[in-house]
């Protein structure tokens, strides 16, 4: 096995005969970006089972885990896009330029990158969550996160296995989402972790995840993405309960440095729907394409079912202060913050058999 490590993440798009076979025995190049973090662990030596809702939480975990390889049925055929669908680029002039097969690789190219996405965001919640299983303070949480490592480990080799099998092709991770890892993963307080990863990046990954699934007409994803929601729905749970408490022990000026750091995550999640990298792939004015996507009506309407998923999340763990409130509005977010918490445990629904969704 040979390692290149580098001081920045690749910036090429990976095209299907750049990647390599999935799964096979060989010698591996692999590729490392490294990053230092002053992580203080702790150890814990009160064994008690403190809270229930975080125990129960962890054996729902141990009770519905899945295998990405027996689980999924991949031999289903792949049915690649033959036409261009209607989409809201169709009134984005450099796109009404393109030949009809040059909008299919528009529109291919949109979706490997959104899933690619998906896949370097996953690998971030996989390094996140093992940190958390060393740092977190208290027994039931050094557990759960402990099983959420396991669980974002399936999803990187889930979404991994689906775009090498049967999209073909890898984009880089999106400048806005590496800010956001590399800041939650160099930061020391282990609630910040808790923060970036479990309210804001998984919360956003909920909804995209849910979303992607009705829209989707290919059955391995659709099965492949409600596994993974079911996951994430706990991990988010997790989350909304640990912190709740914890924030009302900090001090004011810590609250508010925890308030501005998660709006400063949101603004930069909003920048993540953006897919710069295949605007400049196409030759486009980067900067154009993206306002223009920004300002569509069905981004728009994408934002608001994400950030509906965090922003009651954010008010409820008391980060949704008077100093940011501002900073929301002008985000055009903060109207979300009265929708339903994901606090509120439906442990029917948590709890339903681990195929109901996927059947």
């Amino acid at each position: 096995m040979k390692i290149d490590y580098l001081k920045n993440n690749p910036r090429e798009i990976q095209l299907e005969e750049d990647l390599p076979p999935y799964m096979t025995e060989g010698v591996a190049n692999d590729i490392a970006e490294i990053f230092s973090t002053p992580l203080s662990g702790a150890y814990n030596w009160d064994y008690t089972v403190q809270d229930n809702r975080i125990k129960k939480l962890y054996e729902l975990g141990k009770e519905l885990n899945w295998n990405v390889e027996v689980d999924i049925d991949w031999s289903r055929p792949f049915e690649p896009m033959t036409e261009p669908a209607p989409i809201f680029w169709d009134d984005y002039a450099p796109y009404q330029k393109l030949s009809d097969d040059k909008k299919i690789e528009f529109l291919n190219h949109r979706i490997a990158w959104s899933q690619s996405q998906f896949l370097h965001g996953e690998q971030g919640a996989l390094l996140v969550a093992s940190q958390l299983t060393s740092c977190a303070p208290t027994y039931n949480a050094k557990l759960y996160a402990a099983s959420q490592t396991f669980d974002e480990a399936r999803h990187v080799e889930a979404f991994n296995k689906y775009i090498q099998t049967r999209i073909k092709l890898m984009y880089p991770i999106g400048n806005a989402l590496k800010s956001i890892l590399d800041k939650i993963l160099t930061d020391p307080r282990w609630d910040l972790k808790f923060i970036g990863m479990q309210i804001i990046i998984e919360g956003l990954a909920l909804a995209a995840f849910q979303t992607s699934r009705e829209l989707t007409k290919d059955p391995v994803l659709r099965d492949m993405l409600g596994l993974i929601i079911r996951d994430e729905a706990r991990h988010v749970t997790f989350g909304i309960n640990y912190l709740e408490e914890f924030v009302e022990t900090l001090s004011e000026d810590e609250k508010e440095d925890r308030a501005q750091f998660a709006y400063e995550a949101c603004w930069l999640s909003r920048e993540r729907l953006v897919s710069m990298d295949v605007f400049e792939h196409f030759g486009w004015n980067a900067e154009d394409a993206r306002q223009f996507q920004l300002n569509s009506d069905i981004t728009k309407h994408f934002q608001k079912l994400l950030f509906q998923r965090v922003m009651p999340n954010l008010r409820r763990i008391g980060l949704l202060r008077d100093s940011v409130k501002g900073k929301f509005e002008d985000l055009g977010i903060l109207e979300y913050a009265e929708a339903k918490s994901d606090a509120d445990i439906d442990w029917a629904d948590l709890s339903r058999p681990l195929f109901e969704e996927s059947a």
